[in-house]
């Protein structure tokens, strides 16, 4: 199929009629990221403020956030922001955002709480505005009135958006699925969306992320029930990974251990946090005695330990890592413990995580994961419930939401296939405006929307540069070379000393480094005269001399760093 659904992007300018137009700054072209702006007159709305994490090609970066620039710009018009759910991916830049910017921040009760920890880890929670709202509840932000719609995803307290605009009524489903039989027994408005459908839905924005996969996505029950066999068939501790944030996953881990005369024991900060704050809440419900202290459990047997640990991922730092290790305080893992990974796999991570089934394994202990097991469903909708999804709304216009670009073209052509026409079906991506007016739609392009690499205390300070010398560093290492010159003659006083990381090891290379002194000092005695004498000048050939130098010997190209002192 050809069809790209993308019309040719016009310009920014100002709208010559009442309008909406829908500007993704993350989300739209990788999975994470997440944040979309509605801007209507002089009012703006953001859905969700995500994050994203790095990747290899990242190294040493922290997180990723959206580009603020354009709400920079339009600072006055920014009327508040509207959380679906407490992912990172949807409200981990929060910290950064409102650093700038005093808005509200909408969510649902355990989504800001969620929030709330992390703005506190930042210093911003008591400033920050947030205020709670959910199914049945109007919001009213300038020309737009918000309407949440309740879903099913893997986190409890998940929303859908009904977004009501001077020019129709859009939908944001949030990150979602159709549940029929959810954990707490909150299955998904299906009324809500149908007799939105049923009144119009201008413009329909749907989660893309499980496009890929046929049918429809299995329920969280039937994962408990899965989990139910191997509890019983399991002879000594059990460790489950999972991802804190799954609520709903860590209430059925509870419940089999208390049917089975276990104790549960939490790892990790975020396990141990969001545990207390969901039962806090009322989304959780733990028996009393349940939950014991590392020590404590660590004195009991095997048999009536579970251990609920963070990571699922393969994080190297992380209990469970430890324990596969032989290192961790309280818990050595052995056979007859069963380590189940309730959680899917991030891609990027399969080869870290398969180090830590392997070393599991070697331990003698079984392992559980997604590939071997019925042990993870996922909260994202299958074809088939995104097929219900357009169903229900009859969307004029469709924008496939949350997904890298080959999942987003997948969702656009099952619309196509649900009889939307190609030519109300728009495939953007981040940067790229959408604006809907009652006499048709049409693409704009040039909203900034670069990625903003965090890095310790620093925001926006990395770039493309700095990310490739990393990459340089990385795969070839770094020679620094040192001397002093007369700033009269240009003669060497001293040096060249030479240090190298990452190029060779400088102490069991003798002969290597004393070829490159030489080749310094040739080239320095062949520079012609007359010459501005310089530190600059005389870094840049001693720079040049060790780069030819080690690209003619060794074919490597690592970064030469000259440190020139003058006398």
């Amino acid at each position: 199929m050809s069809t790209t659904y993308r019309p040719e992007p016009v310009p920014i300018d100002t709208p010559v009629e009442p309008c909406v137009r829908l500007i993704p700054l993350g989300g739209l072209g990788e999975i994470g990221l997440n944040m979309m702006l509605l801007e209507s007159g002089e009012d703006i709305v953001a859905v969700d403020c995500g994050l994203l994490f790095p990747d290899d090609e990242m190294p040493g970066i922290d997180y990723v956030i959206p580009d603020f620039s354009y709400l920079r710009q339009r600072r006055e018009a920014f009327r508040a922001v509207a959380l679906t759910h407490g992912h990172e991916d949807h409200v981990g830049a929060l910290s950064y955002l409102l650093r700038e910017f005093d808005v509200p921040v909408y969510g649902t009760p355990l989504t800001l709480a969620i929030a709330r920890h992390r703005l506190s880890e930042h210093g911003l929670a008591e400033r920050a505005d947030l205020r709670p709202y959910g199914p049945g509840d109007e919001i009213r932000a300038g020309l737009f009135r918000l309407f949440p719609i309740r879903v099913t995803h893997s986190i409890a307290d998940g929303i859908g958006l009904c977004i009501e605009t001077p020019v129709g009524t859009l939908v944001h489903t949030g990150d979602f699925k159709l549940d029929p039989t959810p954990v707490d027994a909150q299955q998904p408005d299906y009324g809500a969306f149908a007799a939105l459908g049923e009144r119009g839905v201008l413009a329909l924005c749907s989660d893309s992320t499980n496009v890929g996969r046929p049918g429809r996505t299995g329920s969280e029950t039937e994962v408990g029930q899965a989990l139910a066999r191997r509890f019983a068939e399991a002879p000594g501790r059990i460790i489950v990974a999972t991802f804190a944030s799954h609520i709903h996953r860590i209430q059925q881990l509870l419940d089999l251990a208390a049917a089975g005369s276990r104790k549960v024991a939490l790892l990790g900060k975020s396990m141990a946090a969001n545990v207390a704050v969901a039962a806090e809440l009322g989304y959780l419900k733990v028996p009393d005695g349940l939950l014991v202290a590392l020590d404590e459990a660590a004195e009991l047997p095997p048999e009536r330990q579970l251990i609920l640990s963070t990571g699922s991922q393969g994080e190297p730092n992380s209990a469970l890592a430890l324990m596969a290790a032989g290192e961790h305080k309280y818990f050595e893992v052995g056979p007859g413990d069963l380590v189940i990974f309730s959680s899917r796999i991030i891609p990027g991570n399969e080869r870290v995580l398969g180090r830590l089934i392997n070393a599991l394994l070697r331990r003698g202990a079984e392992v559980l994961w997604e590939d071997v097991a019925f042990v993870h469903v996922s909260g994202h909708a299958s074809q088939e419930d995104l097929e219900e999804m357009l169903r229900l709304t009859r969307p004029r216009y469709f924008v496939p939401v949350h997904g890298e670009y080959r999942h987003l073209l997948q969702h656009a052509r099952l619309a196509d296939r649900m009889g939307i026409p190609a030519s109300r079906i728009f495939l953007l991506e981040d940067g790229l405006g959408l604006e809907l007016s009652r006499s048709g739609a049409r693409v704009l392009g040039g909203y900034p929307a670069d990625r903003v690499f965090v890095d310790g205390k620093g925001v926006g300070d990395i770039g493309a540069v700095v990310l490739r010398d990393r990459e340089i560093l990385a795969e070839s290492g770094m020679v620094v070379v040192a001397l002093t010159i007369d700033r009269q003659t240009g003669a060497i006083v001293a040096g060249p000393e030479i240090v190298s990381r990452g190029f060779v090891y400088v102490k069991e290379a003798d002969d290597l480094m004393a070829e490159v002194k030489e080749a310094i000092r040739d080239a320095l005695a062949a520079r012609e005269e007359p010459e501005v004498l310089g530190k600059e000048l005389f870094g840049a050939i001693v720079r040049s001399a060790v780069r030819r130098f080690i690209n003619q010997r060794f074919q490597r190209k690592p970064i030469v760093l000259p440190i020139v002192l003058e006398v």
